[in-house]
């Protein structure tokens, strides 16, 4: 498995999206096991990137679900874990009634930061991302709420989600030179309004993490990626590959700080996606990929 910078780490560079696990569209789930063998089998396959979030759990009162899964995962793994990196996601609420909202205050913060430890079961977060904006407090003063969690010595490094170039200024001006470890945006041949982002997080040296890198969101989405883009199916027959190691072998090439995290909840899923890291495309099929119709 190739490996790519992430803030202060180095991690593989397809990581293993732990949303489907806990909150997808069709709300069927696997078993606690069945996730663990899952997490397992993207550990066997080379991947040392997990994201996960506070907010993946399927329902309001279980939130920390897939956290939770993420931890038990790591501490019952028979191989060495030291270099795994988790990251995780605060500053979206959601309560009873499925209410949901979005708080960048400190006070809510650093209570978030403080579940996600016990549910990870570790003393430091190792990346903790912003995971949508609170549009009743400035950009800047937020990220300067994420610093100070830092600071207090819970996070290792800081990301930023669902963020335009803008803000991203501002993460990183608040930060200083380093500080702003990721990117995690949307991004897929489906979706493409997130390449101005990811063109400049190459600039500025920040990782771009492709959320729902394959085209879907909550699971089962990126399925019929090559009935949707016939490029994408026929490149991947050309080289006896799934379409869907077409898609994440083409989102690594553009740019090194680029890291795809399919989401998964089946082995066979996330073990099919790891091999994309050594899928070489030619720079003609490349260009197919980059055509393939998308939002943008």
């Amino acid at each position: 498995m190739q490996t790519r910078a992430l803030g202060p780490f180095t991690v593989s560079a397809i990581g293993l999206g732990g949303m489907p696990m806990s909150m997808n569209n069709d709300r069927v789930f696997p078993t606690e096991d069945e996730a663990i063998t899952t997490i397992h089998a993207a550990l066997d396959a080379g991947i040392t990137f997990i994201d996960t979030a506070d907010i993946y759990a399927p329902s309001w009162d279980t939130m920390g679900h897939n956290e939770q899964l993420v931890g038990k995962a790591l501490k019952t793994y028979g191989g060495d874990t030291d270099q795994i990196v988790v990251g995780t996601k605060g500053g979206i609420t959601r309560a009873e009634g499925e209410t949901w909202g979005r708080d960048g205050s400190l006070t809510y913060l650093r209570k978030a930061v403080e579940k996600s430890l016990r549910k990870l079961d570790v003393e430091v977060i190792d990346l903790y991302q912003w995971h949508r904006p609170d549009r009743s407090m400035a950009y800047a003063d937020a990220i300067g709420n994420f610093k100070t969690l830092q600071d207090e010595g819970k996070i290792k490094a800081i990301g930023i989600s669902n963020a335009n170039v803008e803000e991203i200024q501002i993460a990183i001006d608040v930060l200083g030179e380093g500080g702003l470890a990721s990117v995690q945006n949307e991004f897929s041949p489906k979706f493409r309004s997130s390449a101005d982002e990811l063109e400049f997080c190459g600039q500025q040296g920040v990782a771009f993490l492709p959320w729902s890198p394959l085209g879907g969101t909550g699971g089962g989405g990126g399925r019929d990626v090559g009935d949707r883009f016939a490029a994408l199916r026929e490149i991947g027959e050309a080289h006896g590959v799934s379409p869907q190691q077409v898609v994440l072998a083409w989102e690594l090439s553009l740019g090194d700080h680029v890291l795809p995290i399919p989401g998964a909840r089946r082995p066979a899923s996330i073990t099919d996606s790891a091999r994309a890291a050594d899928l070489q495309l030619s720079a003609e099929e490349l260009a197919r990929c980059s055509a393939t119709p998308g939002v943008h």
